[in-house]
């Protein structure tokens, strides 16, 4: 959001050409900036741009700025030039970005949770359970669930049971699911993982 609006919309600020002086224009301040605190006809203060690095012809940023109250802002620049080249105006933006850190500090609570799940919410659930277990097998392996292969899919098959998943009336669709196969294929592995092994 950029100065000169209520909301921070964007302000163009044009070049004083009056006075004595005869140096070369420079951009100036003739727009109120509430978020700056500056006042109609004040200097832009803006000179350092020229040691800056543009982002692209004449833009620069967006680059942070913090105003006294603690909000950060993130702004962007560009410098207006008139038809002989030499600068007569500085276009800036301003957005104030309170609204993107309050929202990024709840995301990151969500991706790194300190909390302990609680675990009395979940020890009936024996669906949470197969994702559980699937997903951790799936982690470990570092590649997507439809990738494993047959011993793969009999290993975490031997996990599942051993959780106590397939004591539960209708666990093969869940788990079929969560193993995107089908039930058939899961039957079938199951068949073979509870076949007897004959000892040489």
């Amino acid at each position: 959001m950029g100065p000169g609006l209520p909301g921070g919309g964007p302000a163009a600020r044009p070049v004083r050409r009056g006075g004595a002086a005869r140096r070369p224009p420079r951009p100036g301040a003739r727009h109120l900036e509430p978020h700056a605190g500056r006042a109609p006809g004040d200097p832009s203060l803006l000179g350092e741009l020229d040691r800056l690095q543009p982002a692209a012809h004449d833009v620069y940023g967006p680059y942070e700025k913090l105003l006294a109250d603690g909000r950060r802002l993130s702004s962007v620049s560009a410098v207006l030039r008139g038809e002989d080249g030499t600068p007569s105006a500085v276009l800036c933006v301003n957005l104030d970005r309170t609204p993107l850190d309050q929202a990024a500090a709840v995301l990151s609570r969500f991706a790194a949770p300190t909390a302990e799940r609680p675990e009395p919410l979940f020890e009936q659930d024996w669906t949470e359970r197969v994702q559980e277990i699937v997903g951790a097998f799936v982690r470990d392996r570092g590649r997507p669930v439809e990738r494993l292969n047959r011993a793969e899919r009999l290993a975490v098959l031997a996990e599942l049971d051993r959780a106590g998943v397939f004591a539960v009336r209708r666990a093969v669709p869940v788990v079929a699911t969560a193993l995107k196969a089908s039930r058939s294929t899961v039957y079938a592995l199951l068949a073979d993982l509870k076949a007897p092994r004959s000892t040489p």
